[in-house]
């Protein structure tokens, strides 16, 4: 019989591996300029681009904590400090990003949209020089140290140990995140995101689903 935390588990995992490609798809569109931009990585989005790209952003938030949960209730007593940890970073993680995402979303992008932005210069983000792209790292970085802990805890069948091989290495992209805004050329290192997160997520979700993170299988 399939547990409550192996639903919850497998759902937030499919979602997060969904959200991710998706994020992943758009970004690749908005670098080459189709979403109407000037292309790459520093050039301001516009809102089309905002929308697409910040949506699918946003609701990976409360997926992504919701599945550090899950992994904390499969994991042995005497790693659960490190599960618990994740938690905690997920959770700083969702409450960054989320305020950034909701801001950009419901206040920036219509006012962009109405060539309205007097005033609220701040607020708009601009990748490698705004308010908000530093907090959006940050939250990123929270990221990725949950990932890193929750890949630490997790033991047991070699797809688990795939599974967390993907998790260390996405916690690994930390100082290339956090750094960014002192050496711009670290969002190419950072970029490998965009292998190690929807692998970890997946590789979660096909184990929830076969029930392989259950407790007795957890050294």
């Amino acid at each position: 019989m399939i547990s409550a935390t192996q639903r919850l588990g497998f759902w937030s995992a499919a979602i997060c591996t969904l959200f991710s490609i998706v994020y992943v798809l758009v970004q690749l569109a908005e670098w080459q300029g189709w979403l109407g931009s000037s292309g790459g990585p520093e050039s301001a989005s516009t809102p089309l681009g905002l929308a697409l790209l910040l949506t699918p952003s946003l609701l990976l938030a409360p997926a992504f904590l919701t599945l550090m949960i899950a992994v904390h209730q499969t994991v042995s007593p005497p790693r659960r400090v490190l599960s618990h940890a994740a938690i905690a970073f997920a959770t700083i993680y969702a409450a960054l990003i989320s305020i950034v995402y909701y801001v950009q979303l419901t206040l920036v992008a219509p006012r962009l949209a109405r060539n309205d932005t007097e005033g609220m210069e701040v607020l708009v983000f601009t990748p490698f020089d705004s308010f908000f792209y530093s907090v959006d790292i940050l939250g990123y970085s929270f990221m990725s140290l949950a990932t890193l802990f929750a890949g630490f805890a997790l033991r047991g069948k070699p797809a688990a140990r795939v599974a967390r091989c993907c998790l260390i290495a996405n916690g690994m992209l930390l100082p290339f995140l956090a750094l960014q805004m002192y050496y711009h050329w670290m969002i190419y290192a950072a970029s490998l995101w965009a292998f190690t997160f929807p692998a970890s997520a997946a590789l979660l979700a096909i184990m929830f689903q076969r029930g392989r993170l259950d407790p007795e299988l957890v050294a």
